[in-house]
């Protein structure tokens, strides 16, 4: 339509609601005192900023349908493309990244204050989006991960016990003694490795022998932790600072600093080719920041109160907030993803 307004781009790509994205373009200012109004979907978003060539919204709550529009009297611009996050869970209390198993349960904690004890302390949200209870008597459940077999750990900071979950929802205490234990992960030859906020992190052989792999500053809330496609393993912990530090630890337990520059960061995953993909705020910016392999940051997803993050092979992503899990088709750089 002659006239229109046309969208040249959204950034960044992918949002949850709540999240503000910037709609690049032209032809967005008013004409005969027409004001221009954003869907996503069917659902009106609320403008922040609007110029002539730029518009500021913040994704609203039921946003459907992956894409955005201007209208601007009886114009309106041709839909173009975003990565919308759909609710498929909510009063949760998650602190970490969620885990997903192979056949695509998603598991979610209900972590509580230290010391409180919940009647639910972990989720299982099926491929068809049932909620159910998994596992009710676990206190401060906190870092979820699984190994190659299946089997779900689960790290607990209230006592600094690891625990270890059958596909049935069977729970045993598989370790003790690991601080204020939250992030977990696996490397490739199946020994874990625990982060103690209080500033250590521990390596767990298969046979549960027990090493301090690494020492960091404590975090006022968790440590995160992911290994890259190759060996070396990757930390963040928020502190007090707004400028905070994502961590990378070789093998041999040597620490260095890969970035510096986010707020509050906290789960991490990378995808296939090496990207890692933080939930943290980016200048200013809440949602998941991308850090390539040479550490250039870009902020991809926009939202608040995300804490984790689980990408998979399918190209859909799991995004944890403090309270509510999303789900959202996300074809990061076209590229397989890791689960």
């Amino acid at each position: 339509m002659p006239g229109a307004p046309r969208i040249d781009n959204v950034k960044p790509a992918a949002a949850l609601p709540g999240g503000e994205v910037s709609i690049v373009g032209a032809g967005f200012g008013g004409r005969n005192h027409a004001r221009p109004v954003v869907h996503f979907g069917q659902a009106e978003a609320s403008i922040v900023m609007a110029a002539e060539s730029q518009i500021v919204a913040r994704v609203p709550d039921g946003a459907d349908g992956g894409a955005v529009r201007i209208t601007l009297g009886s114009a309106e611009s041709q839909p173009f493309p975003v990565a919308l996050g759909a609710q498929i869970a909510d009063n949760l209390h998650s602190v970490a990244n969620p885990a997903v198993d192979s056949a695509g349960n998603v598991y979610v904690t209900f972590s509580g204050q230290r010391g409180q004890k919940v009647p639910v302390s972990l989720y299982k949200v099926t491929p068809s989006g049932s909620v159910k209870p998994f596992v009710t008597e676990l206190m401060n459940p906190t870092g979820l991960v699984l190994d190659r077999d299946g089997m779900l750990y689960v790290s607990c900071r209230n006592d600094g016990t690891i625990h270890r979950i059958s596909p049935d929802g069977r729970s045993m205490q598989w370790i003790e003694g690991m601080g204020t234990a939250t992030g977990m992960a696996f490397d490739k030859i199946g020994n874990l490795y625990v982060g103690d906020r209080s500033g250590t992190i521990f390596k767990i052989s298969r046979d549960r022998e027990i090493f301090v792999f690494a020492t960091l500053e404590p975090s006022m809330a968790a440590y995160h932790l992911a290994f890259g496609p190759g060996s070396d393993l990757y930390v963040t912990g928020p502190t007090t600072s707004s400028f905070d530090r994502v961590f990378r630890i070789t093998p041999a337990g040597e620490v260095s600093v890969f970035y510096r520059g986010l707020g509050r960061p906290q789960g991490l995953a990378f995808d296939r080719v090496g990207n890692l993909y933080v939930a943290g705020s980016l200048r200013g910016h809440r949602g998941v920041v991308r850090l390539t392999p040479h550490a250039n940051a870009e902020l991809v997803m926009s939202g608040s109160g995300i804490v984790g993050l689980a990408l998979l092979p399918s190209r859909r992503a799991i995004v944890a907030t403090s309270s509510v899990l999303f789900a959202l088709d996300w074809d990061v750089e076209g590229m397989p993803l890791y689960g």
